[in-house]
């Protein structure tokens, strides 16, 4: 099962920051989920608001600021605590400082319709020119942004984010030709999964910050988890995996339970 870190590595450093990715990256985490923003001048920037009022030192619309005004911003409010200040960065600068990475969640919020279609030529000329095509998906709740997208360019993948059981979604993650389903882990069961496998669709659970619901999500046969505690949770099934002990499942289990990520 695939560790996906959440905004970076949110639960351990400024969500969305290059500092949150760089302590992740140095753990071993080489695949990560990220929200994107355009920016006044037209850049896709890294901030899950569409107002930089909750994380930052500054208060208005993401859609106010060049994308280098908003590097310069500290964005440590509300987030973990950290040493240095650490801006909103774009996404290419964290494509140019990370050139290794395995996969990337890039998720589009929901925004007007005119910032949605520059951010989605941009997300497109990006991923054309820097040849990520394996190496992300673009992924949305928004259904107009992501039939954008696969009009563009059929070669993208792309991948809904659902929150709701209706409408159905994997009925409609397919209708939109997406490969990844990005699922609330709450609404994840053994049907739905296997419904999933059928369609050859990934299935990525969010947010999951206890052990004890990852191996439940696992032995449902689940892709991968976005989490906000990427390093711990990276840790423990590589320490599983090092193991020489196969312990049965009730062992196993019983042992997860006493192992709870911190609280957020």
């Amino acid at each position: 099962m695939i560790v996906y870190g959440h905004r970076g590595a949110k639960g351990e450093a400024p969500e969305n920051t290059l500092p949150g990715f760089r302590h992740a990256y140095r753990q071993g985490v080489r695949h990560f989920e990220l929200d994107l923003v355009l920016s006044k001048d037209g850049k896709p920037v890294l901030v899950h608001d569409l107002t930089v009022d909750r994380t930052t030192d500054q208060k208005g619309e993401v859609a106010q600021y060049t994308a280098a005004e908003l590097a310069a911003m500290d964005a440590r409010n509300n987030t973990s605590p950290w040493p240095s200040p650490a801006g909103i960065p774009s996404l290419e600068d964290l494509l140019d400082q990370f050139q290794d990475l395995e996969h990337l969640q890039l998720e589009v919020k929901s925004d007007s319709r005119a910032r949605l279609n520059i951010l989605c030529n941009r997300l497109t000329e990006i991923i054309q020119h820097r040849n990520l095509y394996q190496t992300a998906a673009i992924t949305s709740a928004d259904t107009w942004f992501l039939k954008e997208i696969r009009r563009r360019n059929k070669r993208i993948r792309t991948g809904l984010v659902a929150e709701r059981r209706f409408p159905r979604p994997i009925g409609l993650a397919a209708r939109l030709g997406c490969e990844y389903l990005c699922i609330n882990w709450k609404l994840c069961s053994p049907q739905l999964v296997e419904n999933a496998r059928r369609r050859e669709m990934h299935v990525s659970c969010w947010t999951v910050n206890s052990i004890q619901d990852m191996l439940r999500l696992e032995a449902m046969g689940i892709d991968s988890v976005i989490t906000d505690y990427p390093t711990s949770t990276r840790m423990f099934f590589d320490n599983r995996a090092r193991s020489s002990l196969s312990l049965p499942e009730r062992n196993e289990n019983k042992q997860a339970d006493n192992i709870v990520l911190p609280a957020d």
